[in-house]
């Protein structure tokens, strides 16, 4: 059962907010018996958070107990040593500069961010990003104009600081972060555990359609799961969770392996974790670890844009037609076919203003493709992807609209041998989590064409054969794990 304490200098100071049985002062938090894997979270409203102060070592003893608190050591840390956050801070200034203007004479803006919220319209997303990567329930910030807009200073403080209307701002922002992040409906209900399912409903192409995403929340109810739908801002909630489930296109440049990295940190079971994101999503790694491991795969090339004579080289390695692609393209984009010498220089020049390094591969002809899903190393599901009419992939783009060919869904024990095989070889160098491995088939033999970290799971398409039963597998692996990490285990 999950617990949640706000901890304070004083519990007059609390007098100006809601009553709560949960506020308590810092030495009450100091008294505190707790239980191994006793869920409580801790919000430090201690005014100092200087060190060896009282605010410093409420954060330090949570996280000795394996209390979830904000803020983190980490965060007082870094929010303590200007050169570290003036290094974060420089990504977002010219977004700031953008929002603030230029005014006519030097000036200095002060502020407070509450909970990622903040009274200034002009800096709503500043304080947002704040939360985001600094999570800490109040910051004082001051911006300085001189020549450009500079971060002067930030500094964790507390409630005591505020003026009235920060303190009502404070009061309805701490109400909807208790209610969405430490969700007090929580202690009522019977699961076991608590599964963040990372989704971004503004995703044009996402791994998972809606109903499909119903069904996972469906299985885990069954299980005694709790699987809760997040979004690209939920980050802070991570601690919350027993595990994380991306179902978001990921990329090593993108929030989602950000989420992973922290899932990670926190000791979430993570699907998919860091290390497969950061293996699966870059061809060019794919490539390497391919041939180090003897994957069988399409002859390869990894080419740098700096090589001379490329396309005689490639010539006699590959022969036409080649494949072309960047390195981190996913469902078919920034990938291209050239069938002779002047198209093979035009795909280059068009891909390395992209990317510095390329692959280029030999083309396989087939009328589709095989997907086999893999999890920890067994695979659960297979289709046959067909290209789309009068294209060579199974995805076409077009400017207003993606296409994708016909599929059909058959048991994995109809898939040819070779096809398996091929596919299990592929995903034990990268790792035991949830795949979808594209293989091609021709003359008897299973050719790798990559790994997808994060594979498409649709209502209709990927579970036509399995139906529900394909949802409770990948449910039933989160709760094996799961329940290996309560029991001191790591192995999976």
């Amino acid at each position: 059962m999950a617990q949640t304490y706000i901890v304070v200098d004083q519990l007059k100071d609390w007098s100006a907010f809601l009553a709560s049985d949960h506020v308590i002062t810092f030495p009450q938090y100091l008294s505190l018996t707790t239980k191994v894997n006793d869920r409580t979270r801790i919000i430090n409203l201690c005014k100092s958070s200087r060190y060896l102060s009282d605010g410093y070592y409420c954060s330090l003893l949570a996280e000795s107990r394996g209390h979830n608190v904000m803020p983190s050591v980490r965060t007082l840390n870094d929010l303590n040593k200007k050169a570290l956050y003036d290094i974060e801070l420089s990504q977002w200034l010219p977004t700031i500069a953008e929002k603030l203007g230029i005014p006519a004479e030097p000036t200095t803006i002060k502020g407070h961010a509450v909970f990622g919220n903040t009274l200034q319209p002009e800096l709503k997303d500043f304080a947002r990003k704040l939360f985001e990567k600094f999570p800490c329930p109040v910051i004082e910030f001051s911006l300085v104009y001189k020549k450009q807009w500079q971060v002067k200073s930030l500094k964790v403080t507390s409630h005591k600081s505020l003026n009235d209307e920060e303190e009502t701002l404070f009061a309805e922002a701490l109400d909807a972060f208790s209610s969405k992040v430490w969700n007090k409906a929580r202690k009522n209900r019977s699961t076991k555990f608590d599964l963040a399912m990372l989704v971004n409903p503004d995703e044009a192409m996402p791994p998972s359609d809606k109903q499909a995403l119903k069904k996972f929340v469906q299985a885990g109810k069954q299980l005694g799961i709790q699987v809760d739908i997040i979004g690209p801002k939920d980050i802070v909630r991570l601690p919350e969770y027993d595990g994380l489930f991306i179902r978001e296109t990921t990329n090593i440049d993108h929030h989602t392996y950000q989420f992973a990295k922290k899932a990670e940190a926190n000791g979430l079971v993570v699907m998919d974790d860091p290390q497969s994101i950061m293996r699966c999503t870059n061809k060019v790694y794919l490539a390497d670890l391919f041939n180090t491991h003897k994957v069988p795969c399409p002859k390869t090339r990894i080419i740098h844009k700096g090589e001379s004579n490329l396309e005689d080289s490639l010539e006699q390695h590959i022969s036409y037609p080649m494949v072309v692609k960047i390195p981190d393209g996913a469902f078919s984009k920034g990938v291209l076919k050239a069938q002779n010498r002047d198209e093979l220089s035009q795909c280059l020049d068009e891909l390395f203003k992209k990317s510095s390094l390329l692959l280029v591969q030999e083309y396989l002809y087939t009328e589709f493709d095989w997907r086999i899903g893999v999890l920890n190393n067994k695979p659960i599901f297979a289709c046959r992807y067909y290209m789309v009419k009068n294209h060579w992939q199974i995805y076409q783009h077009g400017e207003s609209k993606s296409e994708s060919g016909a599929f059909d869904t058959l048991p994995t024990f109809e898939v040819p041998r070779r096809v398996l095989q091929a596919a299990i070889a592929a995903t034990k160098p990268i790792g035991n989590g949830l795949y979808g491995v594209d293989v091609k088939e021709l003359k008897g033999r299973g050719y790798v064409i990559e790994v997808n970290d994060n594979p498409s799971i649709d209502r209709g398409v990927e579970d036509k054969y399995l139906g529900d039963e394909l949802y409770m597998q990948i449910m039933s692996e989160f709760l094996r794990r799961m329940q290996q990490k309560t029991q001191g285990q790591s192995d999976f």
